[in-house]
């Protein structure tokens, strides 16, 4: 059996349809950016097309464009769209983190040291 780079939860990919449905032509990209106390961040937005090394995945017609270069960090990683009340978010559960900042913002593996 082998691990998916990324796995999107139904709700993940119902709210990434929704999201490059009012896009306007531009798809939705994944990454990584150092940022915080932490190490690194993950940092999804929409850009015009992917990257010459992108990754596509593809889950329900859901299209999600990964950075090559992040995936030392994000391989494996689940992506869930949770809404609990008025907050709603993208939850990334990634088991390469070994630790994340107090905030939630950046995160760290052993690739980050």
């Amino acid at each position: 059996m082998t691990k998916q780079i990324v796995a999107l939860t139904p709700s993940a990919i119902e709210r990434i349809r929704e999201l490059i449905d009012a896009g306007g032509g531009k798809v939705l990209r994944l990454g990584t950016k150092t940022a915080g106390c932490s190490g690194v961040k993950y940092d999804l937005n929409f850009v015009d097309g992917p990257n010459p090394m992108d990754i596509e995945i593809d889950a329900g017609g859901a299209t999600l464009y990964v950075d090559a270069m992040s995936l030392i960090f994000i391989a494996g990683t689940e992506i869930d769209w949770i809404e609990n009340g008025l907050s709603r978010s993208f939850e990334f559960r990634n088991p390469n983190e070994t630790a994340r900042c107090g905030c939630g913002e950046s995160f760290t593996t052993t690739r980050c040291n």
